[in-house]
C-alpha cells in the first residue's frame, strides 16, 4: 500500500514553515536582544535598579510614545568618541584580533591542504583530530595555557630543560600569550572552510596546468590559491569577528594593559555599573563587524551570478 503524495499547495505550506524556522529563531535570539540593547543605549545612567532610565515605557500606551521618544539621550555615544579609553580598546582589539586572524591563516592553510590532499579513508578521522579542541570545555582549555604559559609552567621548563634558555621568559601576562590563546581557540574555524574548498576542487585543473608547463609552486598560487579564497575568507570572518570581542582569553591570558573591547565592556556593565555606556560600546562593535559580513555576502552573491 502506498501512501498519498501530499498537494503542491500542502508542499509549499512545508516548505514555508521550514523556512521560516531560522528566520523565527533569529528573531528571538538576536533581533530582539539586539533591540532591548539599543534601547537601553540611548538611556541615562542613574543609580538604581535598573542602573538607567528606561525609555519607551509601553505602559503609557501609543500616546505616550512620543513623550517618551523625547527621553532618548545620545550621551553614552557621544562618550565614545570623547574619551579615548573606548578608540583604544577598539583600535587594540581590531590590531590583536587581525594579528590572531593573520596566524591561524598561515597555520590553517598547510593543515588544510594536507587534510584535503589525505587519501580519502583518512580525511574523516582527521576533520576529527582538527575539532577534537571542542570536545573540551572552553573554559578549561585557556586555563590550562595559564600552566604552559606561566614562568614557571610547563613551556618554560622545557625549554630550560633542553638549554635552550636560561632563564624563564615573559609570555604569560601579555600579548603574546592572548594571540597564542585567540589561535588556539579558533583555529578550527580556520581550518574548516580552508579545508572544504580545497576538498571541492577539480585536481584536474591542477594536472592541467603541470601539462602546460607550470610548476608546482607556480599551479598552487595561479589554480589552488585563487580557488580556494573563499574558504580563506570566511575563515578570516570567523576567527575575526568572535576574536574582536573576545573577554575571556585576554582576561585570563592578558595583562592589566591588554587593551580589548570585550574587557572594557565588561568593566563598563559590571564595575562601573554603566548600562547605557555599555550597551553602546555593544552596538558600535556590531555595526563594525557588520560591514565585513556584508561585504563578503555581496561578493558571495556576484560570485554565484552566471
Amino acid at each position: 500500500m502506498t501512501g498519498e503524495r501530499a498537494s503542491p499547495q500542502a508542499e509549499g505550506r512545508s516548505a514555508r514553515l521550514i523556512s521560516w524556522a531560522p528566520l523565527a529563531w533569529l528573531l528571538l535570539f538576536f533581533a530582539l536582544p539586539f533591540v532591548i540593547v539599543l534601547k537601553i543605549s540611548f538611556s541615562r545612567q542613574r543609580d538604581g535598579q535598573p542602573p538607567y532610565e528606561p525609555v519607551l515605557d509601553p505602559s503609557g500606551g501609543l500616546s505616550n510614545l512620543i513623550d517618551e521618544a523625547r527621553k532618548f539621550s545620545l550621551e553614552s555615544y557621544s562618550s565614545l568618541l570623547s574619551d579615548s579609553l573606548y578608540l583604544e580598546s577598539y583600535l587594540s582589539s581590531i590590531l590583536i584580533a587581525g594579528a590572531a586572524t593573520i596566524l591561524a591563516l598561515l597555520i590553517a592553510y598547510p593543515v588544510a591542504y594536507a587534510m584535503a590532499r589525505a587519501p580519502r579513508r583518512w580525511q574523516p578521522l582527521l576533520v576529527i583530530l582538527a575539532i577534537a579542541p571542542f570536545w573540551t570545555s572552553f573554559l578549561i582549555r585557556i586555563y590550562a595555557w595559564t600552566m604552559i604559559l606561566k614562568d614557571e609552567g610547563l613551556l618554560n621548563h622545557a625549554l630550560m630543560s633542553v638549554g635552550i634558555i636560561a632563564a624563564p621568559i615573559q609570555i604569560y601576562a601579555t600579548h603574546w600569550a592572548v594571540l597564542i590563546g585567540i589561535v588556539y581557540s579558533y583555529l578550527p574555524f580556520m581550518i574548516l572552510p580552508i579545508y572544504n574548498a580545497l576538498e571541492k576542487q577539480d585536481r584536474t585543473l591542477i594536472e592541467a596546468a603541470l601539462d602546460l608547463g607550470a610548476t608546482r609552486l607556480r599551479a598552487f598560487f595561479c589554480v589552488t590559491l585563487p580557488l580556494s579564497l573563499r574558504g580563506v575568507i570566511a575563515g578570516c570572518l570567523l576567527v575575526f569577528i568572535p576574536a574582536v570581542g573576545e573577554f575571556v582569553i585576554p582576561d585570563l591570558l592578558g595583562s592589566s594593559d591588554t587593551l580589548m573591547i570585550g574587557r572594557t565592556l565588561w568593566d563598563e556593565f559590571a564595575s562601573a555599573r554603566n548600562w547605557p555606556g555599555a550597551a553602546a560600546l555593544a552596538v558600535v562593535m556590531l555595526v563594525l563587524l557588520v560591514i565585513p559580513i556584508g561585504y563578503y555576502q555581496r561578493m558571495q552573491s556576484a560570485g554565484d551570478r552566471p
